[in-house]
C-alpha cells in the first residue's frame, strides 16, 4: 500500500498493526527512507511512493506483490503517476494476474478508472460528524501569522477539544508558536509542530492524544490533511495556504511557492474536524472567495522538475513517455529540459539510452544530481564530502528560512559536523538540533548505500568543487556589483552583502528565478584551480575571430570557457588568415556598403551595370542585397590579408566590378551604357545612371544644337533623358524627345532666355545652328 509520506506510511502502518494486536513489521510493515520495518512474516507493506518504483525497477513483475493499493491518490504526485503508469505496464506485459487499486475521498474517479481498461468504481459513504464552517468577514491583509493566532485563541476560548492549524510551511508554524507563546495558552495547552522533517517521536507526539486534563495545538503543514487521525481534534483552523514545488523549464530551476488551497484540500482539511465528533472549522478567508476556489490542484507532473522520471523511464527503457499510459503526459518542453539535464550529466547517450552511470545513478532513488555528484565524487576520496552535501541538498536547510541569512553551505556542514562531535547542540532551538540529527541520519545512509569507507573524511575546503558536479550549469563568475554570471549563461546575486558575495567563484545549489536574475539562496565558493582539475573534460578553447564594430576591426580572442563562463582569455600570435577573412566580410555585411571606398567612378560603374541588369536580367545584379548575400564570391579575394576598415580603402571596386563581366560583357557596357556621351559640341557628358529605367544627360541647351533625334542607349531600346540646362547650368526642359522640343518648346525657351543670357548665341533654326559649349561659337560675333 502506497502513502505520499513517511509519517503517513507509519502511522497506516502502526494503525493496522495494532488492531491486529501485533507490533509494527510482524502481518504489517512499513517501507521509507532511512527505516525499515518488515520480517519473513509480513504480509501487508506500507511504502512511500518512491519505495514502489525502486521495487518496480529492480523486479518489474513485482513477483512477490498480489495487489498494489495507491492511497491518497487524489494527491497526483509525481512519483504516484510514474507508479500507476509502471504498474498498468507491468500488468498488461507480465503480470495479468496483478491487482491494482486506486484509492481517494476526492478523486474524480471516472477518468483513473478509463486509464485502467474500464475498472470498476466501488463507493463508501463512510462516516463523518457535522461540523460548522466559519469564515472571516473581511479579506485578511499582510502576514497570515497573526490572524491565525488570534483565531487559535478564539478556538481554545468558544470550542472543546483539540485545535488543528494548517499552515504552508515550517516557517510560518515557527511564527505562529513563537506568537502564541508569547501571547501564553496557559499550562493545560500544549503546542506541537507537526511537518514531514520533523523526527518520529515528535510526530508521533502531535498524533497522540493529551493526558486527561489538557489540550493541545497541533501547527502542521498539508501533511495533516490525509491518511492521518490526529486524536482528540474537534476545531480546524485554516490558513487557506499551501507550499508546493514549482519548476521553470525556462530556468531550469525550482522554487517554493506559496499558493492558495483548492476546494478538494479545503474539504479535506474541514473533515478533520468531523472525525470524532462534531467540529468546527474556522476558514481564514472570505465566503466570497470560498466560491472562488479552483477545484483541486494541478498534478505536481505538470509543474515539478522532470529529471528524476525521465531518469526513471530511461531506466525501465522506455523511450518516450507516451509508451506509458498517464492520466496526464509529461509536458513536453520540461520533459526536454530535463533529458538535457540527464545527457550533461553523463546519464543519457546521445540516442536518449541510459548510460552504464545511468544505471548506477537510477539505483539509488537519489535525485539524479546528487547521485551524480556522489559517484563523481568517490575517486577523487571525496564522497564523504559529496554524502554530506547530498544529505542537506535533499531537505529542508536546517538553519530554516529565519535566523540565518547568509547563503554559504560550508556553514551548515560545520553546525553538522559540530553537532556529531558534541561540540554543540544546534543555534536557536530543539527543532534546529532535530535537523541536524535527519540530516546525519541521511549521511550515515548514503555513506551505506554508496560503500564510502568509514577512514574517509574530507576538508570542507572541497564543498565547491564537489557541489558543482551536481550543478555545473550553476557555476558562478563574479562580475560588476557583486552581481555573477552563471555557467548556463543566467544572472545571479545575492539579496545582501554577505562574505560570499565577494567570491571570484562560486556554485549556487539553490537559487530563486522570480526575476531576470536569480537571487542566491545557498552556495558555496570553489577555486579555479578545481574547476580546471574537475571539469577538464567539458572545458572547451574556443578561439573567437569576430568584426568589432566599436573599433571597426576584426579581433581575435582564444578563450578558455566552461559553458557560458571565460576561465581564461588570450590574444592569439597568428589567427588563421581565412578565419580573419570571414569574420571582415561578416563586420562589411554588419555596417552595410557604405564602409566600402565607393568612388564616383565606382558608383557610375556599379550604376550602368545596374542598369544593364534592369534591361537583361543574364547580366550581374549589383543591388545591395544581391552584393551583401553574395560578398563572399566577388569581394572575398580581395580582402584576404586585410583586417580593418582602413584596409578597405584600398580597394579598386571599379576594377572588382569589372572582373564580374565577361570580355564581350564588358566591350558591350561601352557601347550600350556608356560612361560619357559625345554631343555636337564635342564635349563629352556624363551619363548619370542612378535610375536604371530612366537614365539622364544633364546638357546645356545651346551644345546640342544641330542633334534632331535623341540619343538611345541599350542597344537602342532606351532614349536617353535629357535635362536641358540654362547658360547657369539651370534646368529649362526635361525631355526624351529632342525633336519635338526644337519643334514646339524651342522658341519659348529662347524668348525666356535671350532675355536673361542676351550675351549668349540663341540661334532662330536650332537645327542648322552650330553647337558650343562656349558663349557663343567661334567666328560669331
Amino acid at each position: 500500500m502506497l502513502e505520499p509520506r513517511r509519517l503517513a506510511a507509519r502511522a497506516a502502518a502502526r494503525y493496522m498493526a495494532a488492531c491486529l494486536g501485533e507490533p509494527v513489521g510482524e502481518t504489517v510493515g512499513y517501507r521509507v527512507r532511512l527505516e525499515t520495518r518488515v520480517s519473513s512474516r509480513t504480509r501487508i507493506e506500507v511504502v512511500t511512493e518512491g519505495v514502489l518504483t525502486r521495487l518496480l525497477q529492480a523486479d518489474p513483475a513485482l513477483t512477490d506483490t498480489g495487489i498494489v493499493i495507491f492511497d491518497e491518490f487524489h494527491e497526483r504526485s509525481l512519483q504516484a503517476d510514474l507508479g500507476l503508469a509502471l504498474c498498468l505496464q507491468a500488468q498488461e506485459v507480465l503480470r495479468p494476474d496483478l491487482r491494482l487499486l486506486v484509492m481517494s475521498a476526492t478523486l474524480d474517479a471516472q477518468p483513473v478508472a478509463a486509464l485502467m481498461g474500464g475498472a470498476a468504481v466501488l463507493a463508501s459513504q463512510g462516516r463523518s460528524f457535522p461540523t460548522e464552517t466559519i469564515y472571516c468577514k473581511d479579506k485578511i491583509e499582510g502576514r497570515i501569522e497573526p490572524a491565525v493566532a488570534h483565531t487559535v485563541i478564539e478556538a481554545l476560548s468558544r470550542h472543546s477539544g483539540d485545535v488543528l492549524v494548517f499552515l504552508p510551511g515550517e516557517a510560518e508554524i515557527r511564527r505562529v508558536q513563537a506568537r502564541l507563546r508569547e501571547i501564553g495558552l496557559g499550562p493545560d495547552v500544549r503546542l506541537a509542530p507537526l511537518y514531514g522533517n520533523l523526527p518520529s517521536a515528535a510526530q508521533d507526539l502531535a498524533l497522540l492524544p493529551c493526558p486527561a486534563g489538557e489540550r493541545k495545538v497541533v501547527l502542521a503543514t498539508a501533511i495533516a490533511e490525509t491518511s492521518l487521525t490526529v486524536e482528540g481534534v474537534q476545531v480546524v483552523v485554516d490558513s487557506g495556504l499551501m507550499r508546493v514545488p514549482r519548476f521553470s523549464p525556462r530556468t531550469g530551476m525550482t522554487r517554493l511557492e506559496t499558493i492558495g488551497v483548492s476546494r478538494a484540500a479545503a474539504d479535506q482539511r474541514r473533515g478533520r474536524a468531523g472525525r470524532l465528533g462534531p467540529g468546527v472549522c474556522y476558514r481564514l478567508w472570505t465566503k466570497e472567495a470560498d466560491a472562488r476556489l479552483e477545484s483541486s490542484a494541478k498534478p505536481e507532473i505538470l509543474e515539478a522538475d522532470l529529471a528524476p522520471l525521465a531518469l526513471e523511464l530511461a531506466a525501465w527503457g522506455a523511450a518516450e513517455p507516451e509508451i506509458l499510459r498517464w492520466l496526464d503526459t509529461p509536458p513536453a518542453g520540461a520533459f526536454s529540459q530535463a533529458r538535457q539535464l540527464l545527457r550533461r550529466l553523463g546519464v543519457l547517450d546521445a540516442q536518449g539510452a541510459i548510460t552504464s552511470h545511468g544505471q548506477s545513478i537510477a539505483e539509488h532513488g537519489l535525485h539524479p544530481r546528487l547521485a551524480h555528484m556522489i559517484l563523481t565524487a568517490i575517486p577523487h576520496g571525496l564522497g564523504s564530502l559529496a554524502c554530506e552535501l547530498a544529505a542537506l541538498l535533499n531537505g529542508r536547510d536546517v538553519f530554516g528560512r529565519t535566523g540565518q541569512p547568509d547563503a554559504d553551505l560550508r556553514l551548515r556542514l560545520e553546525a553538522v559536523r559540530r553537532f556529531k562531535g558534541k561540540e554543540g547542540a544546534g543555534r536557536d532551538s530543539g527543532e534546529m538540533e532535530a535537523g541536524q540529527r535527519r540530516v546525519l541520519a541521511e549521511i550515515r545512509y548514503w555513506r551505506r548505500k554508496f560503500a564510502i569507507p568509514a577512514a574517509e573524511q574530507a576538508d570542507i575546503s572541497a564543498c565547491g568543487a564537489v557541489l558543482a558536479m551536481a550543478y555545473p550549469d550553476r557555476i558562478g563568475q563574479k562580475r560588476e556589483n557583486d552581481r555573477f554570471l552563471l555557467s548556463n549563461g543566467r544572472g545571479a546575486y545575492f539579496a545582501s552583502i554577505q562574505p560570499l558575495s565577494q567570491a571570484a567563484w562560486l556554485v549556487a545549489a539553490e537559487l530563486d528565478d522570480q526575476g531576470p536574475e536569480s537571487r542566491i539562496l545557498l552556495a558555496a565558493p570553489v577555486e579555479l584551480v578545481d574547476l580546471h582539475r574537475y571539469f577538464a573534460g567539458v572545458i572547451r578553447e574556443v578561439t573567437s575571430i569576430v568584426w568589432d564594430r566599436t573599433v571597426q576591426a576584426v579581433r581575435a580572442r582564444q578563450e578558455v570557457r566552461l559553458g557560458a563562463l571565460v576561465l581564461k582569455d588570450i590574444l592569439p600570435d597568428r589567427p588563421e588568415p581565412a578565419a580573419v577573412q570571414t569574420a571582415l566580410l561578416q563586420g562589411i555585411s554588419q555596417e552595410g556598403l557604405a564602409i566600402l571606398p565607393w568612388t564616383k567612378t565606382a558608383c557610375q560603374y556599379r550604376q550602368r551595370l545596374q542598369f544593364m541588369h534592369y534591361q537583361d536580367p543574364s547580366w550581374p545584379d549589383v543591388s545591395d542585397a544581391a552584393l551583401e548575400s553574395a560578398l563572399a564570391d566577388w569581394l572575398g579575394p580581395y580582402v584576404y590579408g586585410m583586417s580593418k576598415a582602413s584596409d578597405l580603402q584600398r580597394l579598386n571596386l571599379t576594377a572588382i566590378l569589372e572582373n564580374l563581366l565577361t570580355w564581350e560583357q564588358r566591350r558591350e557596357l561601352e557601347e550600350a551604357a556608356p560612361a560619357r556621351m559625345e554631343v555636337p559640341s564635342g564635349q563629352k557628358i556624363a551619363v548619370d545612371y542612378s535610375d536604371p529605367a530612366c537614365p539622364v544627360m544633364a546638357v546645356k541647351l545651346q551644345e546640342l544644337f544641330g542633334l534632331a533625334e535623341t540619343p538611345h542607349l541599350g542597344g537602342g531600346k532606351v532614349p536617353l533623358t535629357l535635362h536641358l540646362l540654362s547658360p547657369a547650368q539651370r534646368p529649362v526642359q526635361v525631355t526624351r524627345d529632342l525633336a519635338s522640343f526644337w519643334r514646339e518648346t524651342y522658341f519659348a525657351v529662347k524668348k525666356d532666355l535671350m532675355g536673361r543670357y542676351p550675351k549668349h548665341y540663341w540661334p532662330e533654326d536650332p537645327w542648322k545652328a552650330v553647337p558650343t559649349h562656349r558663349t557663343r561659337p567661334r567666328g560669331d560675333r
